[in-house]
């Protein structure tokens, strides 16, 4: 049985103004074959100008939540090295009741503090840097944690290796039942072993679509060294969407369609034209496969 494609879009908040990402998330919600919207989350401007307005994603994602009714929504994907654990379930749980049960939760280890932009924002905002070995492992204890925050009906402890917590208990709980979806995104090796255990999707940029095959592939292997079915893993794909040559962007997604990537996110680039949202519903979504 083949998989109906669902699509989605992505607006970087950087570079632009709350005005203008509020237009185009209430102009998705109301596109039928746009179902789902995402933010990032950076703490300073990845491209354009370095000294450039970005949005802090979950506040932004939240009041963006109030403003729509229809949309899933998330962060692609919250950088896992950014905020506790216990404190991210907290802020997640409120976004999934503000937005009525439409969150898909969206988490990696977080950018490479190698990359020379990535890397400043721990320096400018006094986070500790860790290494990789030591970012995964923590995130892989934030995803239990997370998990249990939401599931459990008791204060709990947890010691784990990384992460310690006494008497931790989360309350109100996510609308959704037993919780929102894990939205895992990465392309690395110990990324993906943490994908086949947690993730109910899972998200890689696109660009490199053999690359993408690549890594499914190697996912598959991870599911079934743990015994787990990987069909359970839809598989997501970010695409840069290109206005000028939307040709480009609509082969891309026929690649990815074709390679069983079912979960499409495609990435807008701001200045928004007007009607950004309806020019992606009927130019894009309308025309692939």
């Amino acid at each position: 049985m083949t998989t109906k494609p669902r699509f989605g879009i992505m607006t970087a908040p950087m570079q632009t103004d709350y005005a203008s990402l509020r237009q185009v998330w209430r102009e998705a919600d109301a596109l039928p074959a746009i179902e789902h919207a995402w933010l990032f989350d950076h703490l300073l401007p990845i491209a354009g100008e370095l000294d450039g307005p970005v949005f802090e994603g979950w506040t932004l994602l939240s009041a963006l939540a109030a403003h729509t009714e229809r949309l899933r929504l998330g962060l692609l994907v919250t950088s896992n090295r950014f905020r506790p654990p216990a404190m991210l379930a907290k802020i997640a749980a409120t976004v999934d009741v503000v937005s009525g049960g439409r969150l898909d939760f969206g988490l990696g280890v977080g950018s490479r503090p190698s990359h020379p932009l990535a890397r400043r924002e721990y320096e400018a905002h006094g986070l500790p840097y860790l290494e990789t070995a030591d970012a995964v492992g923590r995130f892989a204890e934030a995803c239990t944690v997370i998990r249990k925050l939401w599931t459990e009906d008791k204060p709990f402890d947890f010691a784990g290796r990384h992460l310690q917590l006494t008497g931790a208990f989360g309350n109100p709980k996510p609308v959704q039942r037993p919780h929102p979806p894990f939205m895992i995104g990465g392309r690395a090796r110990a990324t993906l072993r943490v994908v086949a255990e947690h993730a109910d999707l899972w998200n890689i940029p696109g660009g490199d679509i053999a690359d993408a095959v690549e890594r499914s592939a190697m996912l598959d292997g991870y599911c079934a060294e743990i015994g787990r079915d990987p069909a359970e893993i839809t598989r997501s794909i970010h695409l840069p969407v290109s206005y000028d040559q939307p040709g480009l962007t609509r082969t891309a997604i026929g690649q990815a369609l074709e390679a069983g990537f079912s979960h499409v996110v495609l990435g807008l680039p701001a200045p928004y034209p007007a009607g950004a949202a309806r020019w992606v519903a009927d130019e894009l979504i309308a025309k692939a496969g």
